[in-house]
């Protein structure tokens, strides 16, 4: 049988392997086989990868908080076909800008900017992924994407090798190795991203994630223990809190119209709804013909 557990754990992924890898790894510690992620990470990449398990797993695509923040290792002088140092090297250049140059630069990138998504993508175009399309030796045209980057913190790490680290806050959808690689096409001497941590996922930190080898040497309980409340998901969320006879006509979906429990929350805007026993769903606020209302988009709790 499988174990009831519903909630996020908050996992350190280390370098070399798949997110998919991590998810296979928590169903077999967890006992359960309803476990999904969200924001994958390359390979290649280490830091925060909320895994949900159980019924949280249903989550992911209501997930609204965009917000992430990245510490990157950035090689200037160098382009490959991944935009990062695992790929092919197409072009290398002798001549690196010095830190302030590169200080300058990064600066520009700040705010709101296009991005076109990278070949070596799991976005898919005509059903097919990009990064399979790449390895066909294929490339089609990719429409840029806007996105936000909310700030760039760079630190010199060799002015002479052309290597610094970038502390980025930036919007979901944003690919730090493409970023790298357009600073690198802005400085004219080319750049690779070559190595990346995630150390924030919406309101999910490092400090508060867990190693692969700290999960399996805890105990079946201590496991337990460290799984966060799925409402840590929407934590961001204004919270609703329906009495009992409004509870259960949410639960049986109903709308419950905002002027019976005096709120006045703005249509297509998320919140949790909770009882006297805690969160129990996730609604979303709907104009109907005789007002707006909130309506139970996920139910998480029975």
């Amino acid at each position: 049988m499988e174990n009831d557990i519903n909630g996020v754990i908050i996992v350190n992924k280390h370098k070399g392997v798949t997110s998919h890898d991590i998810v296979a790894k928590i169903r077999r510690l967890y006992g359960t086989k309803k476990v999904g992620h969200t924001g994958t990470l390359d390979p290649m990449a280490t830091g925060v990868l909320p895994i949900l398990i159980g019924r949280a797993a249903k989550a992911a695509e209501y997930l609204v908080s965009d917000s992430k923040r990245y510490v990157a290792e950035i090689k200037l002088g160098i382009e490959t076909d991944t935009e990062d140092i695992t790929g092919k090297i197409l072009k290398t250049s002798d001549t690196l800008p010095g830190k302030t140059e590169f200080f300058k630069i990064c600066k520009e990138f700040v705010g709101e900017i296009y991005q076109t998504p990278p070949m070596y993508s799991a976005l898919k175009v005509g059903g097919k992924k990009l990064v399979d399309l790449a390895r066909e030796g294929k490339e089609v045209e990719r429409t840029p994407r806007k996105i936000e980057i909310k700030s760039i913190l760079p630190e010199e790490v060799s002015e002479k090798e052309g290597i610094y680290t970038l502390d980025v806050e930036c919007s979901k959808g944003t690919y730090i190795r493409t970023l790298c690689a357009d600073i690198g096409k802005k400085l004219g001497c080319g750049a690779a991203m070559s190595s990346l941590e995630r150390t924030r996922s919406g309101n999910f930190d490092i400090k508060d994630a867990y190693t692969v080898c700290e999960l399996e040497n805890m105990t079946p309980e201590q496991r337990a223990s460290v799984v966060r409340p799925v409402e840590t998901l929407f934590s961001e969320l204004p919270a609703v809190t329906l009495d009992g006879f409004y509870a259960k006509l949410c639960r049986s979906g109903c709308e419950i119209y905002q002027h019976k429990i005096k709120t006045a929350y703005p249509v297509d805007e998320f919140v949790r709804i909770r009882d006297k026993n805690g969160f129990f769903a996730l609604g979303k606020v709907k104009e109907y013909e005789n007002g707006s209302a909130i309506k139970a988009v996920k139910i998480f709790v029975l």
